[in-house]
C-alpha cells in the first residue's frame, strides 16, 4: 500500500507516549499521531481519547525521506462524511457564524462598554466644600 499524503487509512494503536500515539498501518509501517493531532479539543492525557490496540482512522500528513510518517486523527475526522463521524456532544452555547466585520464590530462595542465603565470609576469627585 503506497502511503500518499492526504489519504485516510485505518490503523491500530500500538503504543502511547506522553507526546503522541504510534499507529501501525500495516506492512510493517508505523506512524506517529502527535498529541496535538489526537482531537479538536484539549488533550491533557492521550489515554482519555484513545487506548492501546484501538483501531483508528488517520490522515497521512507527511512522509519524510527517512520514512517517518506523521499522522492526524483530527484531520481524518474532519474529512470523513458527517454520517460516519461519531456523535460529538458540545454543551457550550452555540456560536453564531459571524463575518470578520461583524466580529470586529462586536469586539469594538464590548471594548467601548468596558472602557466606559472604567472611566466612570476614575472620574474625579468634586468636593462640595472647596470653592
Amino acid at each position: 500500500m503506497p502511503l500518499e499524503v492526504g489519504t485516510i487509512v485505518e490503523g491500530k494503536v500500538k503504543s502511547i507516549a506522553p507526546f503522541g500515539a504510534f499507529v501501525e498501518l500495516g506492512e510493517g509501517k508505523t506512524g506517529l499521531v502527535h498529541i496535538s493531532e489526537i482531537s479538536t479539543e484539549y488533550v491533557k492525557s492521550i489515554e482519555d481519547h484513545i487506548k492501546q490496540n484501538d483501531v483508528v482512522k488517520v490522515m497521512i500528513l507527511s512522509v519524510d525521506e527517512k520514512g517517518k510518517i506523521n499522522l492526524s486523527i483530527k484531520k481524518a475526522m474532519e474529512k470523513m462524511p458527517k454520517s460516519s463521524k461519531p456523535a460529538e456532544v458540545n454543551f457550550s452555547k452555540p456560536k453564531a457564524a459571524l463575518g470578520f466585520e461583524d466580529m470586529m464590530a462586536k469586539f469594538k462595542q464590548e471594548s467601548d462598554e468596558k472602557m466606559q465603565s472604567l472611566k466612570i470609576g476614575k472620574e474625579p469627585r468634586r468636593n462640595r466644600y472647596s470653592q
